[in-house]
């Protein structure tokens, strides 16, 4: 019996030598997963109100619409068509009258105190006939006619291109221009040199400019464009005015 101890302890050192454990995984297995759970993305976020749209019209007879219905002149019309394109238009402040020159529009905005810290969405601005009619002074005419419209920024926030300049209609081509002394020719070189300050002083404060004094020279071939006192744009033409207007008002006012 003495003989073996030695053989069992050599064989059994024997056996552990050669004898591997498996070695243990570095990296842990998960077992597989039966989770299904779907992550939903989030809900997209709610759409934007649609702006409350107001407007400012200033000017004179062209602007309050002489001899039309108040609801027929051009910033009624304009509303009107906004509201068909489906905006929401809560407000219309007109402040025009017949025969007013700059300094009296100048003069009317002043004394509405409660223009001075309101903010509009739409500014127009049309004046200048007067001035012209009256034969007033050309350079005074420019230096009021820009600060009316320095007015017409200040009241539309800032927003240069929520404002807009429109042209002084030709009222050569209505049967009062026509039988005017002087002729309907110098009328209409008169009218052109005061569309290009404005339009001029427009660009240089980078405003809209709305042309519409093509359309007030076809008053004598179409007369229907003028209303029955023989002198402003009736309301068909301000209809014309308004298919002018529409685009680059529904551009500023964006989706």
């Amino acid at each position: 019996m003495q003989i073996l101890y030695p053989v069992l302890i050599s064989s059994l050192l024997s056996f552990a030598c050669c004898t591997h454990l498996p070695e243990e995984p570095s990296t842990p297995v998960n077992p597989p997963s039966n989770d299904t759970t779907v992550i939903t993305p989030p809900p997209p976020p709610p759409p934007s109100e649609p702006e409350n749209i107001d407007i400012l019209a200033i000017g004179d007879s062209y602007t309050k619409g002489e001899s039309v219905l108040p609801a027929k002149n051009f910033p009624n019309q304009l509303r009107d068509s906004l509201l068909a394109a489906n905006r929401k238009v809560t407000g219309l402040r007109i402040i025009a009258q017949t025969g007013w020159r700059t300094d009296q529009l100048k003069n009317a905005i002043a004394n509405a105190p409660e223009l001075s810290d309101s903010t509009f969405s739409i500014v127009t601005l049309c004046i200048g006939v007067n001035n012209q009619y009256q034969n007033g002074n050309f350079d005074t005419y420019k230096t009021e006619f820009e600060q009316l419209l320095q007015t017409a920024i200040a009241r539309a926030g800032g927003r240069k291109e929520r404002v807009f300049v429109v042209s002084i209609p030709d009222w050569a081509y209505t049967p009062f221009g026509q039988n005017f002394p002087g002729g309907p020719t110098q009328i209409s070189l008169k009218i052109d040199q005061y569309n290009a300050a404005n339009y001029s002083i427009a660009q240089q404060y980078q405003v809209n400019y709305v042309n519409i004094t093509g359309i007030s020279r076809q008053g004598i071939s179409q007369p229907d464009l003028v209303a029955t006192d023989g002198l402003h744009p009736s309301a068909k033409q301000y209809t014309e005015w308004v298919h002018l207007l529409m685009p680059v008002v529904q551009e500023a006012l964006g989706q």
